[in-house]
């Protein structure tokens, strides 16, 4: 027997619809070099259907991708939704890839037109005759300064959009692409990942969920991930759909100026990387604010740094886990019931975890040699697989032996990690980022994150280096907070209560700054180049 329910496609152009008959009277706001500008849904949906109008004028192919390169902001959000409700396929470059990567990635997944903001305008434009497939180049106003040189290609955004009539949007097709993501290409070149509707609808709807982010029509939003960085974590689609008030940041990226963001306009939501929280802090700390939950990703948070949010700010940071191939939210640093009632110290352990998959994402480790299932006993690790209708099943024409699932259909991560008797997940390491020292484990993660909650420290990276004895060895590079001083002693006296003995750095390394990927993790690749040659005291 069957059920006998209405067959409706989950696709994008609901969302829509919903934000545009619904909410029309919330309000989005885009931070710049010449102040705050302010709109309505009512006004940013009409405007996002004379975009989808551009495109047809355009000429941009049934599905065709439809590239960006900029910042949150207003006009990036009607792309998000222009694009995919009119059956084309949001295409988001990351305006800090190499050149090379920019060119790979544009060429790779064929974009047709790009849109551009104008302050970084002179990043892309040296590199629009190497990409082979656009078309049109569009540029965005947003405060900029950069000069547009007269060339045929090049069209102004506001310009398109006064004289383009407004489109119906009617996605049938649940299944079509809805928009594509890159890989930062830590390792070979940048994969593709490619985002159904139904996909993004279901991610829209676990991360709208209490376990998630929670977001409602009392909510004001603001995403300081990028939008170029695995959906904005899928906050620009869930803000509109629960009726939240949107506030984007623009290319004002100063930790200051989205301090005075949050609290000038009442932010109650925010989510970024564990860098922009560290440097936001200073200029939060002891302010009135309104924030109910500080989202953060894309790497570990340090146990500090959550604390010192939590003593200072008045709230500690919510921890998630996901990856471009998940959409990208998994899991989140909820609270099992069972620790209600924790002292501040349990808590805190807690919320360093990568937390409980979201209803809707199923979560195992197995082990690298046998491939055997571990157990829930927080102990035993292993590679982390999910599975789920927003985990991707494999890379858009991916290079020769890249593969995402397993022959049983779970997604490889990459990550290292336990699961205790709840299924709370603990990362314990990237794959790539353990250090294989007498052939045991030491995971980096563990040391970075006790060598942080060193008062003195502001950033730590551990990567290991060559040992003629022990294979590899952990080398600690330390970025002192401002005015601070420290020896190598000093850290490793820190450390001897915190970890085993054998995990103790052979040596430290007093950097000015730990170097970030083009999403603000930090880059230990960078950090093994540099000390590829290190020699290690005997």
């Amino acid at each position: 027997m069957r059920g006998l329910m209405q067959d409706s496609p989950l696709t994008i152009d609901t969302i829509f619809r919903h934000v545009e008959q619904h909410f029309g009277d919330a309000t989005i706001a885009t931070n710049s070099p010449k102040g705050v500008t302010r709109t309505t849904y009512a006004d940013w949906a009409q405007r996002t259907r004379r975009l989808g109008g551009v495109l047809d004028t355009l000429g941009i192919s049934a599905d065709g991708r439809v590239g960006t390169f900029g910042w949150n902001s207003q006009r990036h959000l009607e792309l998000y939704f222009a694009a995919p409700c009119t059956g084309r396929v949001l295409h988001t470059l990351n305006i800090r890839l190499f050149p090379e990567q920019l060119t790979y990635i544009a060429n790779h997944a064929e974009d047709e037109v790009v849109f551009v903001d104008r302050s970084v305008f002179p990043l892309f434009w040296p590199l629009v005759d190497t990409m082979t497939t656009v078309r049109h180049v569009v540029v965005m106003e947003d405060g900029g300064d950069a000069e547009i040189p007269d060339d045929p290609r090049i069209s102004d955004y506001e310009t398109l959009l006064a004289q383009a009539e407004p489109v119906d949007f009617d996605v049938r097709d649940e299944g079509l692409a809805a928009s594509m993501c890159y890989t930062s290409g830590t390792t070979g070149n940048p994969k593709g990942v490619v985002y159904s509707h139904r996909s993004t609808v279901l991610h829209t709807m676990a991360v709208l969920s209490p376990n998630a982010f929670g977001l409602s029509v009392r909510d004001v939003a603001m995403p300081v991930v990028p939008m170029f960085h695995a959906n904005a974590w899928g906050i620009a689609q869930a803000a509109p759909a629960a009726g939240s008030a949107l506030v984007f940041p623009g290319p004002m990226m100063q930790p200051e100026a989205l301090a005075n963001l949050i609290v000038d306009e009442g932010v109650t939501f925010t989510a970024g990387v564990p860098t922009i929280w560290q440097g936001v802090l200073p200029h939060l700390a002891g302010r009135e604010h309104k924030l109910r939950d500080i989202g953060c990703g894309g790497s570990a948070v340090p146990k500090a740094l959550s604390e010192a949010y939590r003593e200072q700010v008045g709230l500690p940071i919510l921890q998630a886990w996901g990856m471009t191939e998940t959409s990208p939210v998994a899991s989140s640093g909820v609270l099992p019931r069972r620790f209600e009632d924790a002292d501040d110290t349990t808590k805190a352990e807690r919320r360093a975890r990568a937390g409980i998959p979201l209803f809707g994402v199923e979560a195992r480790i197995v082990d690298a040699d046998s491939l055997e299932a571990q157990p829930w006993d927080d102990t035993a690790t292993g590679e982390l697989q999910v599975r789920g209708p927003w985990c991707a099943k494999e890379y858009y024409n991916p290079d020769a032996g890249v593969e995402l699932s397993t022959a049983d259909g779970w997604m490889k991560t990459g990550d290292v990690a336990a699961m205790d008797v709840d299924g709370s997940i603990r990362i314990a390491d990237r794959t790539k980022d353990l250090i294989k020292s007498g052939g045991e484990w030491i995971s980096s993660v563990d040391l970075e994150n006790a060598i942080m909650s060193h008062p003195k420290v502001a950033e730590a990276a551990v990567v290991g280096v060559p040992h003629p004895k022990w294979d590899e060895r952990p080398l600690a590079c330390v970025v002192l907070k401002p005015g601070e001083e420290a020896t190598e002693d000093e850290i490793l006296e820190h450390l001897k209560p915190l970890v085993a003995k054998w995990w103790l750095p052979d040596a430290v390394e007093f950097i000015d700054e730990v170097p970030k990927t083009s999403v603000g993790k930090f880059s230990k690749k960078t950090l093994r180049e540099k000390f590829a040659e290190y020699s290690l005291p005997s």
